[in-house]
Parts: C-alpha cells; structure tokens; sequence
C-alpha cells in the first residue's frame, strides 16, 4: 500500500515537473522536434520510468537527470540561435530531392530516402505528377516540402547569420562574387553585418543584425 501512495504521488510529480519543463523548452510541433529534442525526450522518458518501477529509491535521482536534460536542450537551443553552423550540425540542413521535375537519386541515396516515401509524400500533397514539382526539399523534420510551378516559389536564404550559404546561391544560378557585388551595390560592404538575405522578383532583400542597423 505504501509503495502505490509512492508511486501515485511520484505520479503527479513527474506529470507537473514535465509539463514546466515542456513550458522552459519552448512550443514545437511533434513533426519539428530536432535530434536534440529526440534524445531528450526518449532518456527523459526513460528516468520516469526509473523514478515509477523503483519506489524505493530517491526521488532527486531522477529529478536531477531531467534538470540537467533540461539545462543541456537550453544550451542547444541557444547555440543554434547564435550559430548556423551549430544549428545545420545539429539539426541538419534541408536536401533538395527534386529540381525541375527531376529526382536526384544521390541526394535520396545520401539521405536514404526511397521512392516509395517521396511518392507517398508526394500524394499527401495531392502532387500527381513529379514533371510538376519545381522545388522539392526533406527538412530535417523528414518533411517533405513541395512548391509546384504554378505557385509561388521557394526563398531561399542566400546569407544567414552572416554566412553565405553556397549550395542556395548556386542553386539560382548565382554566383558568391555576384552575391557580394549586389550587396556593394546597396551599401553593405561585409557579409557578417547581414542577419538575412534573399532572392525574391530579381532583386536582393537583406536585414542587417541589430548591432548594425
């Protein structure tokens, strides 16, 4: 009897002491969870199992483990914020699947992803045709991103956290130097002062970082 008031008790502590965590580590959607979140939850989940299978140990032994869980997302989430080399590290960078209507099979293979998941995915979209489909990317989530040519097409981020990314610059058929020239143009002279720039209706749009507005 004592043990199940235990466990009952441990019960509606750990429910609370979830949920203020949950809360601490922010709103994300179950499809937007990072590797990091995974992890987290999976060995968070597997210390409450702990702390209920065995009454007779300490509860501070499992809370102080989800307290440092905790602390160990908080530090991830903020390095992700500063650096967008920690956050594609982490979390991963999307992969283009599909380009003008033609599948990369190296890109599928480096991620294996198969055909049978880029179909399926393709239908929930209510994508009939892959000769559609102008921009297909994998998030990191394991989404699948669609932008068909009849509708308004992806921006891609060509300058993130004053990094160049290369591989979206490319991929409009752009240039590194033409990218540095264009910013020149509009008075911007280094890269790292530009929090965000794109490509949008033949025209470069940027928003300096706060330190230089």
């Amino acid at each position: 009897m004592n043990d199940l008031l235990i466990i009952g008790f441990r019960t509606v502590f750990l429910y609370v002491l979830i949920l203020i965590i949950l809360r601490v580590m922010g709103k994300r959607e179950v499809g937007e969870l990072g590797v990091v979140d995974v992890v987290v939850f999976i060995i968070m989940a597997e210390v409450v199992a702990f702390a209920l299978d065995s009454p007779d140990q300490k509860l501070s032994h499992s809370i102080l483990p989800m307290l440092i869980l905790l602390a160990i997302q908080l530090l991830t989430s903020f390095f992700s914020l500063k650096s967008k080399k920690f956050r594609d590290l982490v979390d991963g960078d999307p992969t283009l699947i599909i380009q003008d209507g033609i599948i990369k099979e190296e890109e599928m293979r480096k991620q294996r992803y198969n055909l049978d998941d880029l179909f399926q995915q393709l239908r929930e979209q209510q994508v009939g045709s892959i000769r559609d489909v102008s921009y297909a990317f994998l998030e990191p989530s394991g989404n699948l991103s669609v932008f068909t040519r009849d509708v308004t097409q992806p921006v891609l981020a060509l300058i993130s956290d004053g990094i160049i990314q290369i591989r979206h610059v490319q991929l409009i058929g752009k240039s590194e130097e033409w990218l540095i020239q264009g910013l020149k143009d509009q008075g911007v002279n280094d890269v790292n002062q530009v929090f965000y720039c794109s490509y949008e209706e033949g025209t470069l749009h940027f928003q300096l970082k706060e330190e230089y507005q």
